[in-house]
């Protein structure tokens, strides 16, 4: 993988996780049926829909700082980091999949793309004062962190461990 292409200096390792998240996001729903996506085995845990959703919204609020005027399907239901809703419809894993493909290309080049200046501009969310390149280290970071409960639904739900080819 080539990530010396990336014009910051800062971000040629982020490239590598990014690229690594954009496969796994793909391996971690396989199989996945629609009813076992909003399972929340009795418990107040988020289910896989509201994971799944919610790590495509990141990645488009993520463009979206980055310049990029696009929106995922589902919207409403993620914006301004809202919860997971009790009594909610979610959309299907095939319609997450499809935002997800739709905007990772097009993340993946504004990263390659942004300047030392740009991930150097402030950014502020409740409670924390940071640069745009914090918050990018920060999306990837969660995107980790919730394939990893996705995986772990995985495994609860009775499905095989997720493959990382």
């Amino acid at each position: 993988m080539d990530t010396k292409t990336a014009r910051s200096t800062s971000t040629g390792t982020l490239i590598f996780l990014y690229d690594l998240h954009t496969k796994l996001f793909t391996n971690v729903l396989v199989d996945i049926s629609e009813k076992d996506s909003g399972n929340r085995m009795n418990t107040k845990a988020n289910h896989i829909a509201w994971l799944t959703g919610s790590l495509v919204q990141e990645r488009y609020d993520l463009a979206n700082m980055l310049g990029i005027d696009m929106k995922q399907t589902s919207y409403e239901l993620f914006k301004d980091h809202k919860g997971i809703q009790d009594n909610v419809a979610y959309p299907t894993l095939s319609e997450f999949k499809k935002d997800w493909e739709k905007i990772s290309p097009e993340l993946r080049n504004a990263l390659i793309n942004a300047t030392d200046e740009k991930l150097d501009e402030p950014f502020e969310m409740p409670g924390y004062k940071m640069t745009i390149l914090d918050f990018v280290c920060f999306c990837v970071d969660r995107e980790s962190y919730c394939i990893g409960q996705i995986g772990l639904w995985r495994r609860l739900l009775g499905y095989e461990a997720m493959k990382y080819d």
